[in-house]
């Protein structure tokens, strides 16, 4: 195939009488990347290799040379099959540019340089005849660079060029012809075509204003307008005052005259004040506009024939790029723009629809991709979404419990405090009954007195038992409306209360233990 492919350019070549290549490059073989050599005046120049990219028309045209690395200077230049001195010729250069990249800060242009250009010194200083090609950087800083060196200056063309700036092969073109005029094309479309004087602000102007002229006495340079002479004032015009005395105001019948000053109206707008009457205005008809001196030829502007021819033995590339990836591929410096226009239409044109529906479905196959990713991150977080509540509904379910459990053992608690409260009231209804046969066997006792207050004391002690005890089954009955965790120390707390209760009354009993061995003693007595 890409034997087919050159031998149709060659007949091509063939079929243009006077057309003449300079230099053809397709990167149809893998050796053609070593045709460019890297600068060594700069040792972090990137990387660069031959690609088809990821999408394309034509497997046969797509290779071309891609920038590899990211955020790097590339420089190189690679050798013309003969010097180009385009002096009385035309001079087309065309090529290819693919931003796969989806460029959003790099340049795409080439450089041509001249013969006596040395490769290992290229840098941004370098000395070039002719930069072409679209740089990009940002949505606002792009154009397409059409700078030509003339008297060892470099011009930029005065018009803006918008470039292509998709993931899309565009072909650029700039042709400039015999005639001193131009042509700047991208995919075949002109952008801009006239004369190179015209757009490179190379030579002098052709007239300039006369300097020896001299604006008449009697030119009229203004007013444009002036007002009517024969405009007069209506006679029911009124202007003025704005401003006249209320008519319907009246003075208050509280106004003291000697106190407040003398009364007066207030003002209000004059209803037939019309403001200031000034003439209408009419054309100067004197007036004949800016008055600016005629032009004549410039004494020294001078056609020359060496504008607009460069002399040519390289191309190369002097670029800086942010994100890697741009492909140039159908590099073409030529005389001939019929060959240029087969040569382009060959390797660009025919496979233009291929590489849209290439592209297409590589962007349709990624959408689904990009799409299906969605999906399963979305049920990646439902399932996430249930198994939390599932956590969560646990966790609600067994703290439940353990307040069900808090509860329970609480009312256990309850139950045996109120079975010891029982027992306790039982011990003391016999302690009472005891209490009541001593009183019966003291009444012989002389000193009835002391009896009477110890029991006083036993019952003061009883009372105080009863009212912990009281205490203790309020405390736990406001620990059940608490939270479980709460509860228990609740419980712990009356339970320490009851101890302290239980105490006191062991203590009261043995009080009356020692009170009943007294009486046990007189009895004997």
């Amino acid at each position: 195939m890409r034997c087919s492919f050159a031998l149709t350019t060659l007949a091509a070549l063939a079929s243009s009488a006077l057309g003449r290549v300079y230099y053809e490059e397709t990167f149809s073989s893998s050796e053609s990347i070593d045709k460019f050599k890297p600068s060594k005046a700069r040792d972090d120049v990137g990387t660069i290799k031959i690609s088809n990219g990821k999408w394309y028309g034509s497997e046969e045209h797509a290779a071309g040379l891609q920038l590899v690395d990211d955020a790097r200077f590339y420089a190189y230049s690679a050798k013309l099959k003969r010097p180009f001195n385009t002096k009385g010729k035309d001079f087309i250069v065309q090529f290819t540019v693919k931003y796969e990249q989806d460029i959003d800060c790099g340049g795409a242009y080439l450089k041509l340089l001249p013969p006596t250009f040395e490769p290992e010194k290229f840098d941004g200083d370098t000395e070039y005849e002719v930069m072409f090609g679209p740089d990009i950087c940002g949505s606002t800083n792009r154009r397409v660079h059409a700078i030509i060196n003339y008297n060892n200056t470099n011009n930029q063309i005065d018009k803006v060029i918008q470039p292509r700036g998709d993931q899309l092969s565009h072909q650029y073109t700039f042709w400039v012809k015999s005639d001193k005029t131009f042509e700047i094309r991208i995919d075949n479309k002109v952008q801009e075509e006239g004369k190179i004087e015209n757009f490179w602000k190379v030579l002098p102007d052709k007239q300039i204003s006369d300097p020896d002229a001299k604006q008449p006495e009697d030119w009229v340079d203004g007013p444009a307008m002036i007002e009517d002479p024969e405009d007069e004032k209506p006679e029911e015009w009124v202007d003025g005052p704005a401003t006249i005395p209320d008519a319907d105001a009246k003075k208050p019948e509280d106004w003291d005259d000697d106190m407040d000053g003398d009364w007066e109206a207030p003002m209000v707008a004059n209803p037939e004040y019309k403001g200031e009457w000034k003439p209408r205005m009419i054309k100067n008809p004197e007036y004949k506009g800016e008055w600016t001196a005629p032009l004549i030829d410039n004494p020294d502007y001078n056609q020359d024939e060496d504008l607009a021819v460069f002399n040519i033995g390289y191309v190369g590339l002097d670029l800086w790029t942010v994100k890697a990836g741009t492909i140039f591929s159908n590099i073409l410096i030529t005389d001939d723009f019929d060959y240029a226009s087969q040569f382009g239409n060959t390797t660009w044109a025919e496979n233009v629809e291929g590489e849209i529906a290439a592209k297409k479905a590589i962007d349709e196959a990624e959408a689904k991709k990009l799409e299906e990713e969605r999906k399963e991150r979305e049920a990646e977080a439902e399932a996430k979404k249930a198994e939390d509540k599932e956590e969560d509904e646990k966790a609600e379910k067994d703290k439940k419990e353990e307040d069900d459990e808090a509860v329970d053992e609480l009312e256990n608690d309850d139950e045996v405090a109120e079975k010891r409260d029982a027992d306790e009231l039982e011990e003391d209804d016999k302690l009472a009954k005891d209490e009541a046969e001593a009183d019966a066997e003291a009444d012989h006792v002389e000193d009835k007195e002391d009896i009477v207050k110890e029991k006083k004391d036993a019952e003061d002690e009883k009372a105080a038992a009863k009212k912990a005890r009281d205490e203790e089954k309020a405390a736990k009955k406001a620990a059940k409306k608490l939270a479980a965790e709460k509860a228990k120390k609740a419980a712990e707390e009356a339970a320490k209360k009851a101890e302290e209760a239980a105490a006191a009354a062991a203590e009261a009993d043995d009080d009356d233990e020692d009170n009943a061995d007294k009486w046990d003693g007189h009895d004997e007595l």
